[in-house]
């Protein structure tokens, strides 16, 4: 389609303009065209700031100063030729041609190339602030509050029309209804707006006890850097630093980054998130008290079997070590009766006896035989060795007698016999000092002619004894064999 140079004497008076001939959009669109085409020369050179560049296919992106912005488009063809691409906030000289694109009613600046000029205004002022802020540690992560971890009231500072408040709301209610919302309404954008948002935190933090918050999101949309200047001012910085309550702020886009954002004690990447930040997830949570009462009463389980185990093993072992401690007791009990029997008196006499027994058994026998061969050998001397054999088998009797008498006198009768006693006490133990009986305790004295019943009436050394009928347990002349119950603990 081609166009006439803008003539403005060609253009016809108004009265055709308005009369019964009406002109088509197309025909008005072409007019523009016309004019705008006109008005121009072919290549037109533009200082100004780049502002929120999209790249989809081609890039868009916005040119601006302080009083006015422009649209402008890069073709992809002219960006890969390009030596500079459009950054956001940078100043930069754009080259190209004004376009009227009559389907949309836009007009558009196309570029063709970029020279980089530096850094733009707002974001030189950006850069001036936040390394003035880094430098007081207002970034440090140190100083930074931990958000709460199950809030009940979390406040809003936001703008009520804005869809970044409806979002929040939204999300706060499906992951937990029982956190309330309060909103502080202000102006997000604009001039004033930075007081507004700073006023409204500092309130929030003065009130916070009597108004229950827990949390404070400070959020809007997304747009472009002049757009979301209000929150790289320093009076919303001061604010914030100074606030009592934890802030989670969710500015702009993920790509995009305020002064508010590094000051506060999280960022988020949308109001969304934000509120996905600061809300505990209901379902989550139950989940999470599910998975910890299944893993509980698992840890019960095993701990009580692990415990059930251990006391059978005690038991067992108990039982173990009492029959073999019983084993080892019985085994020591049979060795002492078996000592004990060997040193019985009444048991040494009887061996000592068959003994001497034996021995006069084998001294006949001897002597017989050697009498025997003397009288074959010489029967004369038969009576001479009779005389012999007489005298030794005498001296041999008063040996056994000699034996048998000693052994008579040291036995228990025969020390019974001389007047002394002996006591035991219930368990048939010799008492063999006053210090092992109490007051009431029951004794039995052995004497020769019998046993002797009493009860202890005093301990110590001043023991006194009340007698019962004696029990007469044997008389002088039973069996030798009687003699050793002193020393079988008898009662």
């Amino acid at each position: 389609m081609t166009h006439l140079p803008f003539d403005p004497s060609k253009m016809t008076g108004t009265s055709r303009a308005s009369g019964d001939d009406p002109m088509s959009v197309s025909a008005l669109a072409g007019r523009i065209a016309d004019a705008i085409t006109g008005a121009f020369p072919r290549r037109v050179r533009v200082r100004g700031e780049v502002s929120d560049p999209r790249e989809r296919t081609h890039l868009y992106f916005t040119l601006k100063d302080a009083t006015a912005t422009v649209q402008a488009v890069m073709w992809q063809s002219a960006l890969r030729r390009a030596h500079e691409r459009p950054e956001h906030g940078h100043e930069v000289i754009a080259s190209g041609r004004v376009e009227y694109y009559a389907p949309s009613g836009r007009v558009t600046f196309i570029v063709e190339s970029v020279e980089a000029v530096g850094e733009g205004e707002l974001q030189l002022r950006f850069k001036r602030l936040a390394d003035e802020l880094r430098g007081l540690g207002w970034f440090n992560p140190a100083t930074k509050r931990a958000l709460p971890a199950f809030p009940q009231r979390v406040a809003i500072v936001t703008s009520p029309a804005s869809a970044g408040l409806q979002d929040v709301i939204d999300t706060a209610r499906r992951r937990g209804a029982g956190v309330e919302i309060l909103v502080a309404g202000v102006r997000v954008q604009g001039e004033g707006s930075a007081g507004e948002v700073a006023r409204a935190i500092r309130r929030l933090s003065a009130a916070r006890a009597r108004l229950g918050i827990d949390a404070i999101i400070v959020t809007r949309g997304g747009g472009s850097l002049e757009d979301l200047w209000a929150f790289n001012e320093r009076i919303v910085a001061e604010a914030i630093h100074a606030c009592e309550v934890p802030i989670v702020a969710a500015i702009g886009h993920e790509t995009d980054t305020t002064i508010a954002e590094l000051v506060a004690d999280e960022r988020a990447a949308t109001p969304t998130q934000a509120a996905m930040r600061v809300v505990p997830d209901g379902a989550a949570l139950a989940r999470q008290v599910d998975a910890t009462r299944r893993r509980l009463r698992s840890d019960a389980r095993r701990t009580l079997q692990h415990a059930s185990e251990q006391a059978r093993r005690a038991r067992a072992h108990l039982r173990e070590a009492r029959s073999t401690a019983l084993a080892r007791a019985a085994r020591r009990v049979e060795t002492a009766a078996t000592r004990l029997e060997r040193a019985n008196p009444a048991a040494l006499h009887a061996r000592r006896s068959e003994r001497l027994t034996a021995l006069a058994s084998r001294l006949r026998t001897s002597m017989a035989h050697a009498l025997a061969r003397a009288e074959s050998r010489c029967a004369n001397n038969g009576r001479r060795i009779q005389d012999v054999v007489d005298r030794s088998l005498e001296r041999a009797l008063s040996r056994e007698a000699a034996a048998v008498g000693r052994l008579a006198a040291v036995g228990p009768q025969a020390v019974l016999e001389r007047g002394f006693t002996c006591t035991f006490d219930a368990k048939g133990r010799v008492v063999r000092d006053p210090s092992g009986v109490r007051a009431g305790d029951p004794l039995t004295t052995r004497t020769a002619g019998g046993d002797i019943a009493s009860r202890v009436e005093g301990a110590g050394g001043e023991s006194a004894w009340r007698l019962a009928p004696a029990r007469r347990r044997r008389r002088k002349g039973d069996d030798d064999a009687s003699q050793m119950d002193l020393f079988a603990g008898g009662g």
